[in-house]
Formats: C-alpha cells, sequence, structure tokens
C-alpha cells in the first residue's frame, strides 16, 4: 500500500478493542490478539476520529487544524501510523473517500 494511496482511503476502528484513558493517553486492548498498545495523545485522537468511518484525507485535515503541525508531515505520520494499525488488524481501510 502506497502513501498516495492509504491517503485517498477511508478507515475505520476494527471492532474488538478496549480503550481507556490514561493521564491524557489512550491504551488500548486488543481482545483478539491479547495485545496492549500505547496509543499516546495524538494517537488517540486519531483513534477518537475513526470511531465512525472517516476519509484519511479528512482525519488529517481535523489533525492540522487541532495541532501546529504542516500538512505533509502530518500525512506522512499519520500514514505510518495508521499502517502499524492496520497490520495490527486494529483498523480497517476501505476504498475511497466514503
Amino acid at each position: 500500500m502506497t502513501h498516495l494511496s492509504l491517503v485517498e482511503q477511508t478507515v475505520v476502528q476494527s471492532a474488538g478493542s478496549v480503550v481507556s484513558d490514561m493521564s491524557g493517553e489512550k491504551v488500548m486492548f486488543s481482545i483478539n490478539s491479547g495485545k496492549y498498545y500505547n496509543l499516546g495523545a495524538v494517537g488517540g485522537r486519531v483513534w477518537e476520529l475513526m470511531a465512525s468511518p472517516i476519509p484519511v484525507k479528512r482525519l488529517v485535515d481535523e489533525l492540522v487544524a487541532e495541532y501546529d503541525i504542516d500538512r505533509s508531515a502530518c500525512e506522512e505520520q499519520v500514514t505510518a501510523f495508521l499502517k502499524n494499525l492496520h497490520g495490527e488488524a486494529l483498523i480497517e481501510v476501505r476504498k475511497g473517500e466514503g
């Protein structure tokens, strides 16, 4: 999956995870894999935005508006984060932007 193709996709949380807020950072337990993940503060915000299907471009728009970050740097970091989540089967990637 290339960088550009992921930016043009829609993402959503996969079922089977329990997320808790721990001092401003999100910590997740995957029921399917039995693993714990620390999403951090910004990763936790990304997770919240994926509660329902969201185009990756819109997700990046939201983060650029909320945080002081350059759009290209944000896209790069978000796509790397999403690839990791997808690799762990924590999110679903759907074709297209909706």
